[in-house]
C-alpha cells in the first residue's frame, strides 16, 4: 500500500511552505509571544485568502471540496512554522463537528462562515484538570439554555461559535452556542505557549442549539477527536522536523576545539534518535491520513498511533534542539523555545499522551475482537 502523497499534493506542500516561509517567520511568532494579541490577524487573513479554511468543506457550503490528504499537507506546514492562528480549533474541530452532526440548516448557517474565515470556531469539552470523560461533564442544558464552565478552551477567547459538550436530560449531547450572544463570559488564560490562546468560558443561560441527536455527544467527541488526532499529528511532525533541522544547522556551524560539534558522537546520537522518532511518527501519520481520507475502519487505531508517536517525536526533538544549543538554547533571545512550547501545548490539546495510549490499546483490542 502506497502512503506517499501525489504530485499534486506535493505541489501544494511546496506552495504552502513558500507562502508560510514568506509570511510566518519567527519574527511573526515572537511578536505574538511578546505582545498582547491572541493571534496574528494578518496571517489569518492570508490563510483564508489561500482557501485553507475552506479546504475540506463541500462546495455546496462555499468550500473547496478538497480531501483530507490535502488538509494533512497544510497541517504539516502550519506545524512546521508554529503558526499563531486558530486554524486547528476552527477547521479540525468546529467545522468537522458541524459537518459530521449538523442538520442541513445548521450546515447552511455556519459552514460558509467558517469557510470564509470571518467566523472562528472552537470546541468546548474540558472542564478543568484531569482526563475528560462522559461521567465528569457538569455543564448542562435545560430549556434550550446552557449553564456551566469550560476550561481551558483553545481559541475560546477569540472564537465566534463553539461546539459545546454538555448534559441534557442526564445524557451527554453536543450543542452549538453563539459566543457573541448574551449569557457568555470569557476570560483569557495563560498557557506555556501564548502564541495559541486559550480561555475560560462561563455560560449562564446562553442559548444552545442541539447539534446532532440527543445523547450522542460523547460519540461525536470520539469521532471528531479521532479525525483531528491525525491532523494534529501532522502539525507535530512538522514542528519536530523543524526542531531537528534547527539543531542540525546549529551543530554544523558551532565549533568546539576546532571541530563542528556535529562531528562529536554525543551530538550525532541526539540527532539520530530524533530522526528515528520523527520518521516513525511520519509513517504513522501517513497511515492515519489514509484511514482518514478513506473513512477506513482502521481509523481509531491509525489515529491513536499517529497521535502517540507524534507527541513523543515532537517533545524529544524540541527538547534535544535546546540541549544541542547548549546554554544559549535556554535564553529568551533564541528561537528554540518556540517548538518546545508548541510541543508541550499540542501534547495535551485533545487529550494527553497517556489517554491516547489507552485509546490505542483499546482500539487494537476491539480490532482483534471484530
Amino acid at each position: 500500500m502506497n502512503f506517499e502523497f501525489s504530485d499534486e499534493q506535493n505541489l501544494l506542500r511546496e506552495q504552502a511552505r513558500g507562502f508560510l516561509g514568506d509570511n510566518c517567520g519567527t519574527k511573526v511568532v515572537r511578536n505574538i509571544l511578546e505582545g498582547d494579541n491572541s493571534y496574528d490577524q494578518d496571517l489569518w487573513r492570508q490563510i483564508v485568502e489561500m482557501g485553507w479554511t475552506a479546504a475540506v468543506i463541500p462546495e455546496e457550503y462555499d468550500g473547496l471540496g478538497l480531501g483530507y490528504l490535502e488538509l494533512s499537507v497544510i497541517a504539516e506546514e502550519l506545524g512546521r512554522v508554529y503558526a499563531p492562528v486558530p486554524f486547528s480549533s476552527s477547521v479540525y474541530l468546529a467545522s468537522e463537528a458541524i459537518l459530521a452532526a449538523g442538520s442541513d440548516a445548521q450546515k447552511e448557517a455556519w459552514l460558509p462562515k467558517l469557510a470564509s474565515g470571518n467566523t472562528i470556531g472552537c470546541f468546548a469539552l474540558v472542564e478543568g484538570p484531569g482526563q475528560s470523560s462522559e461521567a465528569n461533564i457538569s455543564a448542562s442544558v435545560e430549556g434550550g439554555t446552557l449553564t456551566g464552565t469550560k476550561l481551558p478552551v483553545a481559541d475560546g477567547d477569540i472564537a465566534d461559535v463553539a461546539v459545546v459538550i454538555a448534559k441534557q436530560n442526564d445524557s451527554v449531547s453536543a450543542f452549538l452556542v453563539d459566543l457573541t450572544a448574551s449569557g457568555v463570559s470569557r476570560q483569557a488564560v495563560s498557557t506555556i505557549d501564548p502564541t495559541r490562546s486559550h480561555a475560560k468560558i462561563e455560560f449562564s443561560g446562553a442559548a444552545a442549539e442541539l447539534l446532532g441527536e440527543e445523547d450522542q455527544g460523547w460519540a461525536l467527541v470520539e469521532k471528531i477527536y479521532d479525525r483531528a488526532a491525525v491532523l494534529f499529528a501532522w502539525e507535530q511532525v512538522g514542528g519536530a522536523d523543524t526542531s531537528l533541522d534547527m539543531a542540525k544547522e546549529y551543530s554544523l556551524g558551532r565549533f568546539a576545539f576546532g571541530r563542528p560539534i556535529a562531528s562529536y558522537q554525543a551530538i550525532k546520537h541526539k540527532l539520530t534518535n530524533a530522526y528515528v522518532k520523527n520518521t516513525l511518527a511520519r509513517g504513522n501519520c501517513y497511515y492515519g491520513s489514509w484511514a482518514l481520507s478513506t473513512n477506513a475502519p482502521e481509523l481509531p487505531v491509525a489515529a491513536a498511533a499517529a497521535r502517540v508517536s507524534a507527541i513523543q517525536a515532537y517533545h524529544f526533538a524540541s527538547k534535544e534542539n535546546i540541549q544541542t544549543h547548549g546554554g544559549m538554547g535556554f535564553t529568551w533571545e533564541f528561537d528554540c523555545q518556540f517548538p518546545y512550547r508548541r510541543s508541550k501545548l499540542l501534547a495535551v490539546n485533545i487529550g494527553s499522551e497517556s489517554a491516547w495510549q489507552e485509546k490505542l490499546i483499546s482500539a487494537i483490542e476491539n480490532e482483534r475482537a471484530a
